[in-house]
């Protein structure tokens, strides 16, 4: 079931949790905005005029009336949809009170300041517990909250840097352009927001049973390694250190990039049957009976051989022709799109993928156009889908109310504004 453009009043999955989001950037607010996608009640907290980093990061920049780039960047709006936000200076005690008071009610915290950040504050797990004890802490910081580098701040490409995956990404030694590459985006960052968001549900599973929290430790390189999957595993194993192979499987062949007629395609075939029915449709059912191509194993060992055969037949159709000859033969093929090509493509469009949320009348709001897009969840819960019930908020945007709803009075909160505390 695809999910609707329409803002939900209907309760979501999590909808009878709060959560406390201290997280700022990629990681933990991507592990935040799953909770709230899934229904959580997430309070975002910012700091008073800077707000998170990203509503910084640019270009691109929202438009403003006159199509002129806006001061707030659309890197804020990947993480923070169905978030309430409310600024408060945590480094004032009195910022720090409403911490506490907003901690106290809450079932789960999310941040990511440095290793011991928040300790000065008395806002860290062990502080923090004595008020809440069914709290769930979740720490993410670059390299955990032990061992001789947790100090260290850590940016997702510090981190694939440091765990090798650099290493494995990029054309192969010896050729044009070779070297190690990053992954287009901060991927390490991203998987640590879902590791982060699994770990919370375990824990919160853990709750139902004992009624106590605990504190999680999420750190980018333990997540880094683990993304090494098979590369790391056939390192462990057999002492061999991958090396680059560019757009090629270092398992499967053929498994890569080819050059059509007019332009490229990729080819992912994982077995030898989907090898056999490629050699039919291709005209050269010879190839699935060659010596040195029968099983897997043996086209791993004369990749050279193979890539070049197929590639001296592949380049003599367009890549449209391809994919319509090998669709329904079940051999795994297709374009190589654009992010535009990737979004105009009739399967996205079929699972609504782009979803458009109204900007609430708030002031300061990221640009004057009516909506915001960002991309559909992934999460499709059939029972209990995920809502859609607010854009990424303007900073602050929410700050009374999540300060009425503390119990603070109208006027309190206009103190707590003239002190810059809010």
């Amino acid at each position: 079931m695809a999910p609707t453009n329409a803002q939900t009043t209907t309760p979501g999955a999590l909808d009878h949790l709060k959560v406390l989001d201290l997280a700022r950037v990629l990681a933990g607010p991507w592990c935040t905005q799953m909770l709230a996608d899934l229904g959580a009640d997430v309070i975002k907290v910012e700091r008073p005029v800077i707000g998170d980093d990203t509503r910084h990061w640019g270009p691109p920049f929202f438009k403003d009336e006159q199509g002129q780039d806006s001061e707030q960047a659309t890197y804020f709006s990947t993480c923070n949809r169905n978030k309430r936000s409310i600024t408060i200076d945590i480094a004032k005690p009195e910022g720090q009170a409403l911490i506490r008071q907003l901690a106290a009610q809450s079932d789960i915290l999310v941040e990511n300041f440095k290793v011991g950040g928040l300790k000065q504050y008395g806002l860290d797990y062990e502080s923090l517990k004595t008020l809440n004890p069914r709290l769930i802490y979740c720490s993410v910081t670059g390299f955990g909250q032990d061992g001789p580098y947790a100090e260290r701040a850590g940016y997702d490409l510090m981190v694939q840097a440091t765990c090798g995956l650099m290493s494995i990404i990029g054309r192969p030694d010896g050729t044009p352009g070779a070297g190690p590459q990053r992954v287009g985006v901060a991927v390490v960052d991203l998987f640590t927001g879902v590791y982060a968001c699994s770990a919370i549900l375990a824990a919160l599973e853990v709750r139902h049973r004992s009624g106590v929290g605990q504190h999680i430790d999420m750190a980018l390189l333990d997540v880094g390694m683990a993304l090494l999957a098979n590369q790391g595993a056939g390192f462990l194993n057999t002492g061999a250190v991958p090396q680059r192979l560019g757009n090629s499987h270092p398992s499967l062949v053929p498994y890569q990039d080819f050059t059509t007629a007019d332009g490229a395609m990729l080819l992912a075939i994982g077995n030898d049957g989907q090898f056999a029915r490629f050699c039919a449709a291709a005209e050269h059912p010879e190839w699935a009976t060659d010596a040195r191509f029968t099983n897997n194993a043996l086209r791993v060992k004369n990749r050279a051989e193979l890539t070049a055969i197929l590639q001296a037949v592949i380049c003599q159709r367009s890549t449209a022709e391809w994919i319509a000859l090998l669709e329904d033969k079940a051999v795994p093929c297709g374009p190589i799109n654009d992010i535009a090509q990737a979004f105009a493509d009739a399967q996205v469009k079929a699972r609504s993928l782009k979803v458009e949320q109204p900007l609430a009348g708030a002031p300061n709001a990221p640009t004057a156009a009516p909506s915001i897009a960002t991309v559909a969840s992934p999460l499709r819960l059939l029972a209990t889908p995920p809502v859609l019930r607010r854009a990424p908020p303007a900073l602050g945007q929410h700050s009374d109310e999540v300060l009425a709803e503390l119990g603070l009075e109208a006027a309190q909160i206009t103190a707590l504004r003239q002190a810059g505390v809010v």
